[in-house]
């Protein structure tokens, strides 16, 4: 049975700052924590509990504090192996962390956030969600806009958001051909109106762009059955509308669903289903193209479109596109089942399945430029469940396409806040042994700005110069400080689904 991982933690009494376990955001299995997990979780609670009692302070209080956070790592270190950068001083000493990895050093942009229309997260459809064994209608609040804002920009050093897709059809005329408007529309958990809807209302809050968003719209989401082709003049009517009306800034694909109900999944480098869309989108202005590769598992028929080999071709007849490849196509999660075979992860080469496919194309295609690595879930699944495997996510992703093709994403708030993902990349770095063995190079503050925010921002155009003399301004800013300044702190839930235990 699965259970949302707020809830497992409310009966177990656990409360950390890390996630430690891995959580599904439904595009994969969970899997029980591991005994090293299960040592890391316990030994938080130890040590939290012993320095918040020698600091006079709630736990609770204290492992919502930056010395929380470091005691996290600083646990991880004791359990794993030391892997991330923390000093013992910092789980007493705020300003320690403070001085260390100061608030607001990094411009970050991330790619890859989410929140839906008041309900839990994701589809029910899915046989394996049915004899999930809860109730779908709980803490809808946790998933919905209000806390979306809290989590990203009051509980987060997040600078700018792209609020990202989750696949689904839109309507466009009732049953009198009229044309729909708003929730009328459908559209799923996160449709292109309400992205859109969101963007406007955090924009106009905060008297500057705080957020883009993107459209959902795919090649096979208006399908003519007769002619078993897209229904271009239907489909390029919603690219039409996604631009002109809702002032998309990019598009979101998952090539392994079918909202449309064409009976099948789409390749990015289908010349007569796929390159219309190109065309069409050319001239709307649109060159960006965010697409989900890997995560495949909940997908048993149309998984293997979740394959990145697509992009090759897509990249090379469109070089004047860019394509960004969320996840950077890691397959599985460690924890699903498929990741125990002897195939999935090579220690000796540090391979693991379809990420590794994504590497090979560049190294066939040295010149190509218009390609990009995100890392959301990937970098912070992999830091919590296998430390090594995520050192060679970011090693290979850099060595081949470049410190600057390497794209800031979390997927949250699946995971609740990213204020932890955001403090693990800081404190991340690969070890002399990797870097010697594979010819990995160690990543300096330079590069880290580059992932966590200016790649991002050249491709999407924000004139950071103007946005970063905006920011300290803007009411969203002024908010965040009068939250603080009253006590307000980071919740460390996370709304995503892990396994119940017995």
């Amino acid at each position: 049975m699965w259970i949302p991982k707020w809830q497992r933690d409310e009966n177990k009494g656990v409360d950390s700052p890390i996630p430690t376990q891995v959580i599904s955001n439904e595009e994969f299995i969970p899997r029980p924590q591991n005994d090293k997990q299960k040592q890391w979780e316990q030994l938080i609670g130890e040590l939290a509990g012993e320095k918040s009692k020698q600091l006079g302070v709630t736990k609770r209080g204290f492992l919502r504090s930056t010395m929380g956070m470091a005691t996290a790592f600083l646990a991880s270190n004791m359990v794993y192996g030391p892997y991330w950068d923390v000093v013992a001083a910092e789980t007493l000493e705020p300003a320690a962390t403070g001085e260390k990895f100061p608030k607001g050093e990094y411009f970050v942009l991330d790619v890859q956030t989410h929140f839906t229309d008041g309900v839990p997260i994701g589809s029910r459809s899915a046989p394996f969600v049915k004899d999930m064994g809860f109730k779908l209608d709980e803490r809808p609040e946790a998933y919905g806009f209000q806390n979306f804002v809290k989590e990203m920009f009051f509980d987060s050093e997040t600078s700018m958001i792209v609020i990202s897709g989750v696949p689904g059809r839109e309507k466009q005329k009732d049953t009198d051909g009229k044309a729909l408007e708003g929730k009328a529309r459908g559209g799923g958990v996160l449709p292109s109106w309400l992205m859109s809807k969101r963007k406007k209302e955090l924009n106009d809050l905060a008297g500057c762009t705080r957020a883009l968003c993107q459209g959902n719209c795919a090649p096979n989401h208006y399908w003519d059955r007769a002619k078993n082709q897209p229904d271009f003049p239907a489909l390029f009517e919603q690219m039409d509308r996604e631009k002109s009306l809702y002032g998309i800034d990019s598009w979101k694909w998952y090539c392994h669903t079918d909202p449309g109900r064409s009976g099948n999944g789409f390749r990015m480098d289908d010349e007569k289903m796929t390159y219309p869309f190109y065309k069409k989108s050319r001239e709307l202005g649109i060159k960006t193209f965010s697409v989900h590769k890997g995560f495949s598992s909940q997908s048993q028929t149309l998984g293997h479109f979740a394959h990145p080999g697509d992009v090759e071709k897509a990249a090379r007849d469109n070089p004047d596109l860019t394509f960004i490849v969320y996840h950077s196509a890691i397959k599985h999660s460690p924890w699903e089942p498929q990741a125990k075979e002897k195939n999935f992860y090579d220690p000796t080469t540090g391979d693991f399945m379809w990420h590794a496919d994504l590497m090979k194309i560049k190294e066939r295609n040295p010149d190509m430029k218009n390609v990009y690595c995100e890392i959301g879930s990937s970098f912070g699944m992999l830091f919590i469940a296998h430390p090594e495997m995520c050192m060679h996510l970011m090693g290979r992703n850099i060595k081949t396409y470049g410190v600057d093709h390497v794209i800031w994403g979390t997927d949250c708030l699946w995971w609740g806040s990213p204020q932890w993902v955001i403090d693990a990349f800081k404190r991340f770095q690969i070890t002399d042994e990797l870097c010697e063995k594979f010819g990995y190079a160690k990543l300096t503050k330079e590069d880290k700005s580059k992932i966590f925010g200016l790649n991002a921002a050249r491709i999407y155009g924000i004139d950071l110069k103007a946005k970063l003399q905006a920011f300290p301004k803007d009411t969203l800013s002024r908010l965040k400080t009068a939250f603080l300044d009253r006590g307000g702190q980071r919740d460390n839930t996370a709304y995503g689904w892990v396994r119940a235990e017995a």
